[in-house]
């Protein structure tokens, strides 16, 4: 039982989970950037800097469409204008304090450093029909979930939009530079399943979704399809997510379909239990015509059984067909944990049980195992290396 040992990542051998769903008040604000403002938000700082409104539009389709916020290559805007615009809606917002990569060059993990010093991790990743970015919406994470790395940390703080969007920036610019192996890309996808709960920072996340799939010059123009939003399960914030008319993808964190072991697993179950989670979810479906994605992490001896496979398809099918992909992803294992991955065994036969319920499952492909690459792992070795030269 999860109860069985310290939470991953704990310093005591009496820790247990902490669910928190209070945002901590930030040390200070981050700068404020274009992203995080639509147009005309744009162009009243523009006014307010003394500036022409319209240059707004100019400096958005640089960042947007060429990717940039260099002013030297803003050719089109008087050179006497360049910097203070930049300064004024291009501030920087994140450094690169690391970049290891895995699958023969296919995966990039970044850790990235705020403008507080905080440190967020996102994942750029090349498959064969897309380039996908797994992105983090907080520093740290407060919903506690024993087996994960992030939930471990706490939460830090929400990040901004821009802080968010320019993780995604980064990404398009290193696909389109070729920093992947098989030459230059087009960033297709996006994930919120970095660090942090999305839901907690909604007004954040909403500002950034729109920056992601507004036209230029408001934002990159992507498709909404193509981008994933995950959640635990805060359910007044998905059924108002499908009042927002931006049909991403919801994806549930779901990991037990049975309330006695999921209140563990993730205790923010405690509030909101399975029953109500899959409602929410499928009114999401029936509101946004996307089918939703069921997560679930299939860790060993503990929610890996075919009877909860049959009970997932059960829950699911009780709410109608089709509506449901059940993505189960092996569990980076960690060696001396209870937290270790499924049998192949296990694994097939849980699968097995979903499809023939006639549930759709496909078994997600794990990236990045050889670079810590479960959310976290890479902050947290950081973090522990520095302390340890210092020491």
């Amino acid at each position: 039982m999860p109860t069985d040992q310290p939470p991953e990542g704990a310093t005591s051998p009496d820790a247990r989970p902490r669910l928190s769903l209070a945002v901590p008040t930030p040390r200070g604000k981050a700068p404020r950037h274009l992203a995080d403002l639509d147009l005309a938000g744009r162009k009243a700082a523009c006014r307010d800097a003394g500036l022409p409104g319209f240059r707004a539009d100019q400096v958005s389709r640089h960042y947007f469409s060429h990717l940039t916020r260099d002013p030297a290559r803003m050719t089109d805007l008087p050179a006497s204008q360049r910097d203070q615009l930049c300064a004024e809606l291009l501030p920087p917002l994140v450094r690169e304090v690391r970049a290891l990569r895995a699958d023969a060059g296919r995966t990039v993990k970044y850790l990235w450093e705020l403008h507080d010093g905080v440190r967020v991790e996102s994942v750029l990743m090349r498959y064969e029909d897309r380039t996908t970015l797994c992105v983090s919406s907080q520093a740290g994470c407060g919903m506690a979930c024993p087996f994960c790395a992030t939930g471990q940390m706490g939460l830090t703080r929400n990040l901004s939009a821009a802080e968010i969007v320019e993780q995604v920036r980064h990404a398009a610019l290193a696909s389109a530079r070729g920093d992947l192996t098989g030459g230059p890309a087009r960033l297709s996808n996006v994930v919120f399943m970095g660090m942090g709960e999305p839901m907690i920072n909604y007004r954040n996340v909403v500002a950034a979704l729109h920056r992601l799939v507004d036209p230029a010059p408001e934002g990159f123009g992507m498709s909404a399809r193509s981008i994933t939003v995950s959640t635990v399960g805060v359910v007044p914030l998905i059924r108002r997510l499908a009042g927002e008319g931006i049909p991403v993808t919801l994806a549930v964190s779901l990991h037990a379909p049975d309330d006695a072991l999921r209140d563990e697993l993730v205790p923010v179950n405690s509030r909101w239990k399975v029953a109500d989670l899959l409602d929410a979810a499928y009114d999401y479906f029936r509101a946004s015509g996307r089918r939703v994605s069921i997560e679930y992490a299939l860790i060993k001896d503990m929610n890996d059984h075919a009877w909860r496979a049959q009970r997932l398809a059960e829950e699911l099918s009780r709410r109608g067909r089709g509506w449901a992909h059940v993505n189960p992803i092996p569990l980076n294992p960690t060696p001396g944990s209870i937290w270790t991955c499924s049998t192949p065994q296990a694994q097939q036969s849980f699968v097995d049980t979903l499809r023939c319920a006639g549930i759709t499952t496909t078994v997600r492909d794990t990236r990045g195992s050889d670079i810590d690459g479960a959310c976290g792992q890479l902050a947290t070795e950081v973090l522990n290396q520095e302390r340890a030269r210092t020491q």
